[in-house]
């Protein structure tokens, strides 16, 4: 679960400053914009014979061991894979900036690096995922995420929408005035349940493993309003950090199906659901072979800005398998106050005093400054063949056709 004050950003002081973050109050200013997709929380319910996980990113099982081995369990790790990253406005033609060894940039808002063979080989059971984002210059909130991709073995490079790729975490900016004090926003996932992917030894065979860090962000608003930002086109850093012992048990998966990654989902693109007028999105899954284990792993966030859009508004999310429903969750914290600090710019999510509880859940999905909750659906037993899942919001209305629910969703099995 999440460990977010400190506990991986203390271990390396040039990250971010270990002693508690202080900032303003913020006044006002504008609503929460997403280019590509945003966070949610909130009550859920799982059907009977299955489980849902609400994770911040992971799934571990098991209880604690401390030891993986006839020996003691060998040291924690930690690794950062990008390190103070720059990204840059995200409708804006490709940079020609100098980038870390290792480094690759598909987009102003996308960078990869592989993960080498002395990384995978530290990896232990556990395994937790920090990103830490600076500001610059944009003082919105935009959605950001960290996704996997499995590349041809030896490619220096590859087209993200060539290789399977899966999304691991989905975080919000907050709205952050680089001159204002906190600078840098941590976040933190355990994602345990990736180990037996990075571990596989058939995957290993044929495919490089590359880890992408996705921060969208827009200058032009902080161009006018943020000191030391006119003409400037850098948006934010980023940084990510693998931290990972051997406390638990790694869970037992040996099969990976990439399904669906920040699919667009909506009720008024050609495309976007099982048909236009509806926000019903059906995938088929194909087993194998039986399975005595198998979990769904989703992330959705509500995204539409607009007047009545659907950022503002709380929807029942219904997840079925072959007809069945195995999950039902409505995203949305208790409160926003704890990500307050993050918010240095004025806004209109934050106004100049805290809001209550009930003032929250009246109109978040999310809040800016905090994570996109990973949703673990374990379904047990699952036969071989084709099996139908399906995520329907059936209130949502997309006011304007503004809008989206980017969708994303893969599969592990034993």
């Amino acid at each position: 679960m999440l460990l977010r004050a400190t506990s991986l950003t203390c271990l390396s002081a040039a990250l971010v400053a270990c002693t508690p973050p202080s900032g303003g109050d913020t006044t006002d200013g504008g609503s929460a914009t997403a280019a590509q997709g945003t966070t949610d929380g909130g009550s859920t319910t799982a059907a009977q014979g299955t489980t849902e996980v609400v994770t911040d990113g992971g799934g571990s099982t098991g209880a604690p061991t401390g030891s993986t081995g006839d020996g003691p369990p060998p040291e924690p790790a930690v690794l950062i894979p990008i390190d103070h990253v720059i990204f840059y406005d995200g409708y804006a033609g490709l940079v020609d900036e100098p980038v870390p060894e290792g480094i690759i940039r598909h987009s102003n808002a996308l960078v990869a690096t592989r993960l080498t063979a002395d990384m995978l080989a530290q990896i232990q059971t556990v395994l937790k995922l920090g990103v830490v984002v600076g500001a610059r210059c944009d003082n919105y909130d935009r959605i950001g995420g960290v996704n996997l991709a499995l590349v041809p073995k030896g490619a220096a490079t590859y087209v993200p929408a060539d290789v399977d790729r899966i999304e691991v975490a989905r975080f919000i900016t907050p709205f952050m005035n680089m001159n204002k004090a906190p600078t840098q926003v941590p976040y933190e996932w355990d994602i345990s349940n990736l180990v037996p992917v990075l571990k596989d030894p058939e995957i290993l065979a044929t495919n490089d493993l590359w880890i992408e860090l996705m921060i969208f962000g827009v200058p032009y608003a902080a161009q006018n309003e943020v000191s030391g930002c006119a003409g400037r086109i850098d948006t934010q850093t980023g940084t990510l950090l693998l931290q990972t012992d051997s406390t638990a048990p790694a869970p037992v998966f040996n099969t990976l199906l990439p399904i669906a990654i920040s699919e667009d989902f909506n009720n008024y693109a050609m495309g976007a659901s099982d048909m236009v007028g509806t926000t019903r999105k059906t995938r088929t899954i194909e087993f194998a072979a039986d399975t005595p284990n198998a979990q769904l792993v989703l992330i959705t966030s509500n995204h539409g800005a607009n007047q009545g859009g659907e950022e503002y508004i709380r929807r029942d999310h219904f997840v079925y398998l072959d007809d069945v429903e195995v999950l039902k969750y409505k995203p949305g914290r208790t409160s926003c106050e704890p990500f307050r600090k993050y918010n240095t710019q004025g806004n209109g999510i934050y106004g100049p005093t805290p809001r209550s509880d009930a003032e929250w859940q009246s109109f978040s999905n999310w809040c800016p400054g905090d994570i996109i909750d990973t949703r673990i659906i374990k379904l047990g037993p699952v036969k071989a063949g084709a099996h139908e899942f399906v995520i329907d919001v059936p209130d949502a209305t997309f006011a304007d056709m503004q809008g989206n629910f980017p969708f994303s969703l893969y599969v592990q099995a034993e």
